[in-house]
């Protein structure tokens, strides 16, 4: 019942983009189910409709769950210097060392990527394809998520550096801008991890050493832009809305080199790992066959209330 509420909760708002942006990652997971095995790839393919529409579904839920927002990133820059290693990587002795109250504060997307996989390979090893769907849809914007830099620090969106709006800057207006055009999606066939663990903290500690490019870069650009045009009015949905202008955004993104690019086909890629991995650890169970009941679908219009929690816009 909890479920079936939280998704007409869901139906009856609508949202901007956050995390990677709705076009982000919906492509990411989209582009994810290509990259597995031909055991795997007949299955994702048939739903992939569905994995790619609920891809944003975890942002959704930060409008109505208190405690979702967390699991979107981590402030990792709290606990010292890179590599932070006064940061144990194991939930429960980081528990024990700073509090549970102290990470959900700072943000746990790392350690809540690891429960993903775990609820995930059990999906697989029940055969149960609703959850396999929902699951496989918010893990890879978790993974997603965790390839973003400024999910990996504290100052998430310039609020710190008078760079207000960086955040949809860097992982919006660049992917919708460029990306289809530009960018080669290109990642090869889905690897399995070993130690997932270890892999997800790989992927965190290089979108927070990447951090300190992505805020610098647009402070030297913004500097030597010309006064009055780093932004525009543009329609969105019949309606006038002041956004970077397209000059402005590919200046920073020439500034940035290939930095979004390689983000975010590298998100595209631990996707794909991440759902190979799960499927193999639950014994890689046949996927054909599988029957899904009605989904309760959680599409939306557009937005008119505020996230819960942290803002990132």
């Amino acid at each position: 019942m909890h479920h079936i509420l939280l998704a007409i909760c869901l139906t009856c708002l609508s949202f901007p983009a956050y995390g990677w942006g709705f076009f982000a990652h919906q492509r990411i997971n989209r582009l994810a189910v290509f990259s597995l095995p031909a055991d795997m790839l007949l299955f994702y393919k048939a739903n992939i409709e569905y994995i790619t529409a609920h891809a944003t579904d975890a942002d959704k839920r930060r409008y109505i769950v208190a405690e979702e927002g967390p699991r979107h990133y981590i402030d990792i820059d709290h606990y010292g210097a890179a590599p932070f290693a006064a940061l144990p990587r194991s939930w429960q002795e980081a528990v024990c060392m700073y509090t549970a109250d102290t990470l959900h504060a700072y943000g746990i997307l790392p350690w809540h990527i690891a429960q993903m996989m775990y609820r995930l390979t059990q999906a697989f090893k029940d055969r149960d394809i609703n959850r396999i769907l929902k699951l496989s849809a918010d893990l890879g914007h978790y993974a997603g998520d965790a390839h973003v830099p400024l999910h990996a620090c504290s100052n998430h969106n310039g609020q710190l550096t008078g760079q207000h709006g960086i955040h949809g800057l860097w992982e919006s207006r660049i992917p919708e801008l460029m990306a289809d055009k530009d960018f080669n999606y290109f990642t090869g066939r889905a690897i399995y991890i070993k130690d997932i663990n270890t892999y997800t903290w790989q992927i965190v500690l290089e979108s927070a050493a990447a951090a300190d490019t992505v805020l610098h870069n647009e402070k030297i650009v913004s500097d030597h832009f010309p006064s009055g045009r780093k932004f525009a009015y543009e329609k969105r949905k019949g309606k006038l809305v002041r956004n970077y202008a397209t000059a402005y955004v590919r200046a920073y993104q020439a500034a940035l080199g290939d930095m979004v690019e390689r983000r975010m086909r590298a998100a595209i890629y631990a996707t794909a790992n991440y759902w190979y991995t799960a499927w193999v650890n639950a014994g890689m169970p046949p996927l054909s066959g599988l029957k899904k009941s009605n989904l309760i679908q959680d599409t939306v219009p557009s937005i008119t209330e505020r996230m819960i929690g942290r803002q990132e816009s």
